[in-house]
């Protein structure tokens, strides 16, 4: 094996939530949706048409431009993604 230098190695138990749906705006998404204890309890979301991975918070959420910027979407249709991560998304949990 090469001469690595790893910054970290570990494994996880993850649960992971897949679900396709259509928007009023006739958009079709299809997410898996990976809760782990990483990232302060933000969601791992990985849009499988697009192959696009994001790490999703509320605060995520509240941020404008945020779901285009790391999905590649129109305004509307990230209004529509960010509708229904609203269901999805919990608070952060800081462990620190």
């Amino acid at each position: 094996m090469p001469d690595y230098d790893f910054m970290s190695d570990t494994t996880e138990d993850t649960s992971t939530r897949f679900v396709t749906f259509i928007t009023p705006n006739l958009k079709r998404f299809d997410l898996a949706i990976m809760t782990t204890n990483r990232f302060y309890g933000k969601k791992l979301i990985t849009d499988l048409q697009s192959g696009r991975t994001a790490i999703v918070g509320q605060d995520d959420l509240d941020e404008e431009g945020y779901l285009e910027f790391a999905y590649k979407l129109t305004e509307e249709e990230a209004a529509d993604l960010r509708q229904f991560l609203e269901f999805v998304v919990g608070t952060v949990n800081f462990t620190d």
